[in-house]
């Protein structure tokens, strides 16, 4: 992996505005600066970037001749470790681009996803969930995987041997598929007797876009030592806690960051830990908002949880970072439209993300900043729930001290 490398690995990045799936120029440009993100988390130094405006992808390079060969020209002049696509490329496209590039490694987003996942893996559990996905991710891929058995002139007297080697390998990843498939389901059956064991206490869940500081959120609920790191997918492994707020108990899980065009891979395979969402009673929906687009991470965010969920659960909207928020305030006789980077903190209050259906706090985990404001909803929201379930427990709703420690569960 190239993680570990002790120098950064030097990659090209290249992205393609749709517009058959309504991919603006601007919007390919924030998916790129993400991208740039994911690379650096990887390990790998961003040296140059390529873009490309296409009605749809090119079926046998996803991007066009000419563009390609301009990037040819580009490495040829340039030491390149790698090609990183922000696009999920088809094995014929990824076989065809690597004959074009010998000795650059050729990677997709999903590719650079599932390497990252598999750096930060840390138990079996989510080692096993990210070998899985890879290897779904590799089986249709194979081919390109054994140029070693070409010759310079190919066609007569390489099929047989060539094949041979490929069917086997692909029956090697399919007989590991059916293994991981079978160990994810028993990990899966000790999860939810875990779950289960758990009882009745109200479970809430912290969810968001990947790097928005829920890792960090959960250390300082429940002070505990959940790892926090400013990169991508800094935790993999979902975290529960049992604390408490003026002597209400409830569970508080960390659960792993979604992502644009996650890997549908990696979905299924973290299907056991998303669980934890799906059987959560109360949502913090953590949002960076300091990061420009906010918004976009918030849709994504929704959209994964609409798949999950399948009726609305009680949520709070935890507006992190406000000590990291900046803006550039628009002078009055500067006529060119407003934008989001010319609203403060105090126009976004009391825009159209104060007026949710959802209860709102804006904080700075970091700083902990406005904390016991998001406690005094989150208390608010876990005693109703808590004395339904509980209604002769009266005794506990008193205003005691919060406990100090914070067992792991």
């Amino acid at each position: 992996m190239f993680y570990t490398s002790k120098e950064a690995e030097k990659a090209i990045l290249v992205g393609v505005a749709l517009q058959s799936e309504g991919v603006s120029y601007e919007q390919m440009r924030e998916y790129l600066d993400e991208l740039s993100f994911l690379a650096e988390t990887a390990g790998a130094e961003t040296i140059k970037i390529f873009t490309q405006n296409l009605d749809k992808p090119v079926h046998a390079t996803f991007i066009g001749k000419g563009k390609l060969e301009e990037i040819k020209a580009y490495t040829e002049e340039n030491e390149t470790d790698m090609l990183i696509f922000d696009d999920e490329l088809s094995p014929t496209q990824l076989r065809n681009i690597e004959k074009m590039f010998p000795g650059i490694k050729v990677l997709d987003r999903t590719n650079l996803i599932l390497d990252i996942f598999a750096s930060r893996a840390r138990t079996a559990h989510a080692k096993t969930q990210v070998e899985l996905a890879q290897y779904q991710y590799l089986l249709p891929r194979l081919t390109g995987m054994w140029t070693h058995l070409e010759r310079q002139k190919g066609g007569i007297g390489l099929r047989g041997p060539g094949e041979t080697e490929i069917e086997t390998d692909r029956r090697i990843i399919r007989d590991k598929i059916a293994r991981l498939k079978e160990e994810l389901v028993r990990i899966d059956k000790q999860k939810f007797i875990q779950r289960k064991n758990r009882g009745k206490l109200v479970r809430v869940a912290l969810v968001g876009y990947t790097n928005v500081g829920k890792s960090t959120l959960m250390n300082l609920l429940s002070k505990s030592d959940v790892f926090a790191e400013n990169k991508l997918f800094a935790t993999l492994d979902t975290t529960v806690r049992k604390i408490a707020i003026k002597n209400v108990p409830f569970l508080l899980a960390d659960t792993v960051g979604f992502i644009r065009k996650l890997p549908h891979h990696l979905v299924e395979s973290f299907k056991s830990t998303l669980d934890e969402v799906r059987e959560a009673d109360v949502i913090l929906h953590v949002i960076d908002i300091s990061h420009p687009q906010f918004e976009d991470q918030m849709k994504v965010v929704n959209e994964t949880l609409a798949g999950l969920i399948k009726e609305p659960k009680p949520t709070i909207l935890v507006f992190n970072k406000i000590d990291a928020f900046e803006y550039t305030p628009k002078d009055e006789d500067d006529l060119t439209p407003i934008t989001r980077a010319n609203y403060s903190l105090e126009d976004l209050k009391q825009m159209w993300m104060s007026r949710q259906g959802s209860e709102t706090v804006y904080i700075s985990a970091r700083q902990k900043e406005n904390i016991e404001e998001l406690k005094e909803k989150l208390y608010s929201l876990v005693k109703e729930i808590h004395s339904a379930r509980f209604p002769y427990n009266d005794f506990f709703y008193q205003d005691f001290p919060e406990t100090e420690e914070t067992p792991e569960i």
